[in-house]
């Protein structure tokens, strides 16, 4: 489901700062050699976590969900001189390409990868999170922010991806639909968390906005 036109959508992009040469080359690469390239952020959202990041200007970063690195970066991009991001993902085959496109970034060296289940590695961080990206599987968004909430503060900002899910949280739910279920049971949750404040913006595929208190 597209939530604007498309001639909208590129007035947004052509309107807000321009995607850096990087990652467009990163963004080319993506889409020639790996599987569902449509899941790499992009060029608004990247800039929406860039200036988020920049707001914040976090010394910790966690991130749920590299991918091919983009979104890794463009959060990267508000990092405190000698803050860390770390980031968690599954497919061991991407840390390679990862890492390649980390050190042309310049914040190789803040980025740290890891590899494996993000619930199994995060218990084991002893750190505590300015500001934290959601972004992996859906089904375990709830198990997610559970595992996260302990390495948070008040003031800690969690972002929270493709929580409108193509338009199916506003459609009738198959019963055979896990994801769209979990992910409706997710929004209703993170609305209502009296440890939370939250705000959902239609940026994309729906990215949540919350606040620890």
């Amino acid at each position: 489901m597209h939530f604007l036109s498309p001639i909208i959508e590129n007035y947004i992009a052509e309107h807000s700062d321009s995607e850096p040469i990087l990652l467009q080359e990163l963004t080319r690469e993506t889409h020639l050699k790996v599987i569902q390239p449509r899941m790499i952020t992009g060029h608004f959202q990247g800039r929406v976590l860039s200036m988020l990041s920049k707001l914040i200007n976090p010394k910790t970063i966690l991130e749920i969900g590299t991918y091919t690195g983009y979104s890794a970066i463009c959060l990267a991009e508000g990092l405190q001189k000698n803050g860390t991001l770390h980031t968690i993902d599954i497919n061991e085959e991407l840390n390679a390409m990862q890492k390649r496109y980390f050190d042309k970034s310049g914040y190789g060296n803040q980025i740290i990868q890891h590899t494996g289940n993000a619930l199994d590695i995060i218990p084991q961080l002893d750190l505590v999170f300015d500001l934290i990206f959601i972004d992996a599987e859906k089904t375990s968004y709830n198990d997610y922010l559970e595992c996260v909430l302990p390495k948070t503060k008040p003031g800690t900002v969690i972002l929270s991806d493709n929580v409108l899910w193509s338009g199916k949280v506003v459609e009738p739910l198959s019963p055979k639909d896990k994801a769209t279920k979990i992910l409706m049971e997710y929004n209703k949750k993170i609305k209502e968390d009296p440890r939370l404040e939250t705000v959902l913006l239609p940026i994309r595929d729906g990215l949540t906005l919350s606040r620890v208190k």
